[in-house]
């Protein structure tokens, strides 16, 4: 499974790199595939236009898209709604993680996702590992209607086998 990370790179780029760093440690029990490895955008990459294009090629090789939402995360249009836009569009499956720790959608969540069928977990190995396993199958199961019902966090039955 291909993930694709969206995050405010001048705020939020230590989660992204801790995520990447988990996947690295043999000895911690997280794997992803990350779709900003799959290829390498060159010095050009300073036009928007030819930043948007392969941005959009990795994510339609993509699984699952991860947003790390952060304190500014909901105020960034450029790339992180135009990310999250496109990945509503493609039907990606969207695991909204949040930094301050909530375990559910809160008041830092982009508008472009609020109320959406997302499930919403902490920036925690195991919430996030789960989510990455399970929602994307989850997700796409959802029907028409269940969809309408928004956004999904898990139980405290859930978090009760997680290390905190």
């Amino acid at each position: 499974m291909t993930t694709y990370i969206i995050f405010d790179g001048d705020k939020d780029k230590w989660a992204y790199a801790h995520m990447k760093g988990w996947d690295a440690l043999p000895t911690v029990p997280f794997t992803f595939t990350n779709a900003h490895d799959l290829d390498n955008m060159t010095a050009r990459a300073q036009g928007e236009e030819y930043v948007k294009r392969h941005l959009r090629a990795r994510m339609e090789k993509s699984t699952a898209v991860v947003v790390l939402i952060g304190e500014s995360t909901k105020n960034l249009f450029k790339f992180v709604r135009w990310e999250l836009e496109l990945a509503k569009d493609l039907g990606l499956p969207i695991i909204a993680v949040n930094l301050n720790g909530s375990r559910k959608q809160d008041d830092l969540c982009p508008p472009i996702i609020r109320d959406e069928p997302v499930v919403h977990v902490p920036f925690k190995l195991d919430p996030i590992k789960y989510a990455l396993t399970n929602w994307p199958n989850q997700f796409r199961k959802l029907t028409a209607e269940e969809r309408k019902n928004g956004p999904y966090s898990y139980s405290a039955e859930h978090y009760r086998g997680w290390k905190e």
